[in-house]
């Protein structure tokens, strides 16, 4: 269960502030429930009961059995939503017993880390591969998966590496279904009206996590239970996930264009990155938008803490706080207090990592930073798949409330034609020519 703590908003937000922005608020949230508003054709995540058939959850289950009977490691390809949603998941959550180790692969064009990742393979006694590509075609993941198709082939030979690669793509069309189709591997389908940053609890999120031996059911319900809790109801100073989008706006209109997403998990932390793409991804566009940023403390208060307490006052933050972990390490008791800590005795390190929140989101407050809270009872996958509905619907009424396409990424292109360009890709001739005059 959520709980939303708003008390470090004021005086900058207040019930006032967002009551009068109700008609707004309803207006986004029904553009959302109607599937009439801009990018409508990518809502598919909006009820997470409905994203997976039974069948296709059932045939991901046998898939991710088959990968534990025959791997210790599974090799995820994928960049952005791909990747970032199910990675965020795995790192949060414990490891399970039954699962096989995961990696990740296909979200950087990094030289000596795919070296690495070949010299870890061979420390496995078997491993397999899930392939995570709309297209087939997109630069980053088809390098990744070229070098590990041959890899897998090398070590497997051509039949005996295919019953161990998995491709999570298109249904009908792409170079990957392609290969897929020929090769005969497995395949799992990512659906039309979903997009990448969306995608976690499609088979894209789904088939990974489950071969790490985690309850992808307990996710689902838990996503399921916060569209029952937060669809229905359009009340800004009622229904938590539009007052998180009202309140975002609000502030954003006061000047406050940076908010910082801050954990005291290190485990978070690429749920931060996970919330970071499906903010930035959504919002900035048009020359406007929030920019997300993320913090992990109480290590970033020792670097990030700084600009924050005194620097430019254009931020606000959002903590997420898991408040009963599971671990209850206590700090020991010393004959002598040699190292000051003596007042932390019989303490958990729980207990001591909430106080520094406490203390963190008091100061900064003084320091005139508006903050708000989500916090936790524990890490589990229902609580995750909570969080991820939570955020995902909040972000969508956002960019709406915005004025802007929540489910587009037009701004994403840019880069890549430059870069095929001067890497010499057919078709991009004259803009080669041109970007080297440029360039010099």
């Amino acid at each position: 269960m959520i709980r939303y703590q708003t008390k470090n908003l004021a005086p900058w937000v207040d019930d006032n502030v967002l009551a009068a922005m109700q008609t707004q608020v309803t207006a986004a949230h029904e553009l959302l429930a109607s599937r009439k508003g801009p990018g409508a054709d990518f809502l598919g995540w909006t009820e997470p009961a409905k994203i997976v058939p039974a069948a296709e959850l059932a045939a991901i289950k046998d898939a991710a059995k088959r990968i534990q009977n025959d791997s210790e490691l599974l090799v995820t390809v994928g960049i952005g939503g791909s990747y970032l949603g199910a990675r965020a998941v795995l790192e949060a959550l414990p490891l399970a017993e039954d699962g096989v180790d995961v990696t990740f692969a296909g979200y950087h064009l990094s030289a000596n880390d795919a070296e690495g990742l070949f010299d870890m393979l061979d420390d496995y006694d078997d491993i397999s591969v899930n392939v995570i590509s709309k297209s087939g075609t997109t630069t980053e993941p088809a390098i990744a998966f070229r070098l590990l198709k041959a890899y897998m082939e090398e070590r497997y030979g051509k039949e005996g590496s295919k019953s161990r690669i998995y491709a999570t793509t298109d249904k009908a069309k792409g170079a990957l279904r392609k290969v897929a189709n020929e090769e005969g591997y497995t395949t799992f389908v990512i659906p039309d009206d979903i997009g990448g940053r969306f995608s976690v609890l499609t088979p894209v999120g789904l088939l990974p996590i489950a071969a790490a031996g985690h309850d992808i059911d307990a996710l689902l319900a838990g996503a399921q239970e916060a569209f029952v809790k937060y669809s229905s109801n359009n009340d800004v100073l009622k229904n938590d996930c539009l007052r998180y989008a009202a309140t975002r706006a609000a502030l954003y209109r006061q000047g406050k264009g940076i908010e910082i997403f801050s954990v005291f998990e290190p485990g978070l932390q690429y749920y931060v990155e996970w919330w970071k793409q499906l903010f930035g991804e959504s919002e900035g566009k048009n020359r406007t938008g929030i920019f997300p940023a993320g913090c992990v403390f109480t290590t970033d208060l020792h670097s990030m803490g700084q600009w924050i307490q005194d620097g430019n006052r254009t931020a606000f933050e959002t903590f997420l706080i898991e408040e009963k972990p599971d671990s209850e390490i206590e700090v020991p008791a010393l004959n002598d207090d040699s190292d000051g800590l003596e007042y932390l005795a019989g303490k958990t390190l729980g207990e001591i990592n909430l106080e520094a929140w406490r203390g963190t989101a008091a100061a900064h407050f003084d320091g005139g930073i508006p903050n708000q809270t989500f916090l936790i009872d524990t890490l589990d996958e229902g609580t995750i798949g909570e969080l991820i509905h939570f955020f995902e619907r909040a972000c969508g009424v956002s960019g709406y409330l915005g004025g802007v396409n929540p489910f587009d990424q037009p701004g994403v292109e840019a880069y890549k034609k430059n870069m095929f360009a001067l890497l010499g890709k057919p078709g991009f001739e004259k803009q080669a020519e041109a970007l080297r005059a440029k360039l010099g």
